[in-house]
Order: structure tokens, then C-alpha cells, then sequence
């Protein structure tokens, strides 16, 4: 199972973060690896969401996201052609006015992935997707 997990404090509220990860349409925006993301059914506070990506290549997979606003969104697999499971988490704290944002992500892969590349799926891009936050962050609250 390849893992990865960060801790990052950005320069707005939980609330205005919350809104920011919450909006998956959006991600295309300015999430370079997202080519699309569509929210496919609403059950009360959990969304059916389909990611179009591309990281070393470009796949589909769908993840139910479970809302808990402003603190966390869970995550946990649906379907796809190259997750077997996938679960995770962002989890929000005010830490002064700012939020710290702890994102969790634990996958793995139907079929054969070689170690390089599964690790690559779930932490390479980790540094790239937090300073893609941050600029959105700027982009939006200008802080």
C-alpha cells in the first residue's frame, strides 16, 4: 500500500479552505494533474465524485466524499481502473486566524504497479498540489 501524508498552514480560515477543497469542479482550475471532476450523486453530506486525471498517465476514479464542514472531508474509493482502494482525508485546525491543513492519503493499485510509480500516484506530486492550494488560496483571498 503506498502512503503519503503532509501538514501545511495556509494563509486563510478553515472556512474559506473548506470551501476551496469542497468545490471539485473547480479543481481543474488549478490542480494541473485534474482534467475534470464532476460531482455525480449528493447523499446528504457525502458526494460521488469523479477525478479525470493525469499523473505519469491519465485515468478515471470516483471516491465518495464524506463532509464534516469546516473541520475534515474523508474520502474512500468507488470505482476506477487503477485504485484497488483509496482512502483519505483532509482534516482543518485554526491555528490563529490560519488554517493547518493535515492531507492523508493511503492507495492501492489493481493490477501491477511498480513501487516507483505507485509512490509517484500518491506523494511525488504532494509538494506541486500544496503550492497549487496556496496560489488558489492567494488567488481567492489575496493573502
Amino acid at each position: 500500500m503506498a502512503k503519503a501524508s503532509t501538514t501545511e498552514v495556509f494563509n486563510c480560515t478553515p472556512e474559506q479552505f473548506y470551501k476551496i477543497i469542497a468545490d471539485y469542479e473547480k479543481y481543474n482550475e488549478f490542480l494541473a494533474e485534474v482534467k475534470q471532476c464532476k460531482v455525480l450523486k449528493t447523499e446528504g453530506n457525502r458526494k460521488l465524485v469523479e477525478y479525470s486525471v493525469s499523473v505519469v498517465k491519465s485515468f478515471k476514479y470516483s471516491l465518495w466524499m464524506t463532509e464534516n464542514a469546516p473541520t475534515s472531508i474523508t474520502w474512500e474509493f468507488a470505482s476506477g481502473d487503477v485504485f484497488k482502494t483509496s482512502v483519505g482525508s483532509w482534516k482543518l485546525e485554526n491555528e490563529a486566524g490560519k488554517t493547518r491543513a493535515t492531507y492523508s492519503v493511503e492507495a492501492t493499485f489493481s493490477g501491477f504497479v511498480p513501487g516507483p510509480i505507485a509512490n509517484a500516484l500518491v506523494s511525488v506530486n504532494l509538494p506541486n498540489m500544496m503550492s497549487s492550494y496556496h496560489k488558489r488560496v492567494k488567488q481567492l483571498y489575496g493573502v
